[in-house]
């Protein structure tokens, strides 16, 4: 049995090392923000990075938009609480991407333009659907935000000794700046940059671990059971219901093909062909990524140990900068500080310019101004939008502090499952949908998902401390996702939309053979 005594950390002190990776990184983005700026000028390489994006370079960007805080911190830290039970998020996300590489990502990219709503509104009446996207993209993108601002100000706080309020400041500052300056494109090789530090920076953390295990990883969990007893290697620990298990895992599951800042990385290649590939690179990377996250949180939980954990950190979201610490000293705990940092960045400033995108494409040229804004207009509304959002997230992130972040996200993809994700595949693939019946789905699938939220264990409970709940479940798509689905369809049939049948034909052969968006 590997005994170690609990680590002295210097979490929390100011870290001159943490700081040198810190401003390395910041200096290095924001480089990559002042190249970006000189070449977005028009709403297209605002939104779109010009399509100029090659189907390898979007596949490890989306990897690094996907693999968020929530990914490298949170599930780290659930593992390293609650053992075996962590897998359900790190599964749960990866099976996600064959749904979007044989359901989503083809069709998407032929018929949108920058946002989801585009592909959803092809045949439908713009101004309802639109208008009903956006209020499933802001309220995705905001708790998506509130994960990741949690996870940043937690991080810098313990690198820096800086204020939690601070620290969300910060990031807040440098997210507005990449978005604002340098749109998709400079976000795009942000989050390429992140992808390459973070797969570098699990890789050797995982390494680290399992030199202490005869680079064994059932030794890794044969000591996690010895120490902390056989539960941490079974179901339940941390859901224990089966329906509390999949339900979570169909929000994790379908969400990944509802979450607008993803839908929208499609729109930066030039053709469906690379939209296609680029989803088959993705996946080997977060697949590879994932599977590094298990040892992590084990090995957290053996070397580091959960009370020490939570002491610097409740909801465990610090295990894997604790671990980093204990193998590697302070200069690579500083580089590990480095790479969440750029985690939390890459994934804040896709997250922003998608809602962006839904305040000013969606709403404001489309709905505002019916489509009649010229180029100028639309990219200061983006700009605009992109301010609002920056410290709308700062706002949240302070107001939500304590959260564990993987969970937060867990709800945010809820949301995409049970409204974006059943409008896309109804319009797309089913001739009867209609107008009424699209905005029905997305409004009854975002809103019974935030009124399940607030009625769930998790807000009755865990946060008002009342002795129980009105809704079972901690995380409700089991119940919204089918609801998402069964109101589009009941309200289609009752209310028919002759013209969108119609159009029916054309939108498949668009969807198939490919048409030109721009």
């Amino acid at each position: 049995m590997i005994l170690t005594q609990a680590p002295v950390t210097s979490l929390g002190a100011p870290s001159l090392v943490a700081k040198a990776f810190f401003f390395l990184f910041l200096a290095t983005t924001l480089g990559i923000t002042w190249w970006a700026a000189r070449r977005t000028r028009t709403t297209e390489q605002f939104y779109a990075a010009g399509r100029s994006i090659t189907a390898r370079q979007n596949g490890i960007a989306l990897a690094g938009d996907y693999m968020s805080a929530a990914s490298f911190l949170g599930i780290a830290g659930l593992v390293s609480l609650s053992g075996f039970d962590g897998l359900i998020y790190s599964t749960g996300w990866l099976v996600g991407w064959p749904v979007v590489l044989f359901l989503i990502a083809e069709p998407l990219r032929n018929l949108g333009k920058y946002t989801f709503a585009d592909a959803v509104t092809v045949r439908l009446q713009e101004k309802p659907v639109r208008i009903a996207a956006a209020v499933g993209t802001l309220a995705t993108v905001t708790l998506y935000l509130i994960a990741q601002m949690v996870g940043a100000g937690g991080l810098i706080r313990l690198l820096f000794g800086l204020s939690y309020e601070a620290a969300v400041a910060v990031v807040g500052a440098a997210m507005i700046a990449y978005v604002l300056f340098g749109g998709m494109l400079a976000t795009t090789w942000v989050q390429i940059v992140k992808a390459v530090l973070l797969l570098s920076g699990a890789a050797a953390l995982a390494l680290l671990v399992l030199l202490r295990f005869e680079l064994s990883p059932a030794r890794l969990f044969a000591e996690a059971a010895a120490r902390f007893g056989d539960p941490v290697l079974s179901p339940g620990k941390l859901v224990a219901k089966p329906l509390d298990a999949i339900s979570l895992g169909m929000a994790l599951m379908f969400g990944t093909a509802g979450l607008p800042h993803i839908l929208m990385r499609f729109y930066t290649v030039p053709d469906a062909k690379a939209a296609r590939v680029s989803v088959f690179y993705a996946t080997g990377i977060i697949g590879a990524f994932y599977l590094m996250t298990f040892i992590l949180g084990f090995g957290a939980m053996v070397l580091v140990g959960p009370d020490t954990i939570r002491a610097v950190d409740a909801g465990g979201n610090m295990a894997a900068p604790l671990l980093a610490e204990l193998l590697g000293g302070t200069a690579f705990l500083g580089f590990i500080g480095a790479v969440a940092f750029a985690t939390i960045l890459a994934v804040v400033a896709g997250l922003t310019l998608s809602g962006a995108a839904a305040l000013s494409h969606d709403l404001w040229v489309n709905v505002v101004k019916s489509g009649h804004a010229d180029a100028r207009e639309q990219l200061r509304v983006a700009r605009l939008a992109t301010l609002v959002l920056g410290v709308v997230a700062v706002l949240l992130g302070i107001l939500f502090k304590g959260q564990n972040v993987a969970f937060m996200v867990g709800l945010a993809f809820a949301i995409a499952a049970s409204g974006n994700f059943p409008a896309l595949i109804l319009s797309m693939f089913w001739r009867g949908a209609t107008t009424a019946g699209i905005v029905t789905t997305m409004l009854v699938g975002t809103g019974a998902t935030l009124l399940f939220i607030y009625l769930s264990p998790t807000v009755q409970v865990d946060i008002l401390r009342h002795e129980s709940a009105w809704f079972p479940l901690k995380n409700p798509a089991l119940v919204s996702m089918p609801l998402g689905f069964l109101s589009g369809l009941v309200v289609s049939l009752l209310r028919p939309e002759p013209a969108a049948a119609r159009a029916f034909a054309a939108l498949e052969r668009r969807a198939t053979l490919g048409q030109a968006a721009e």
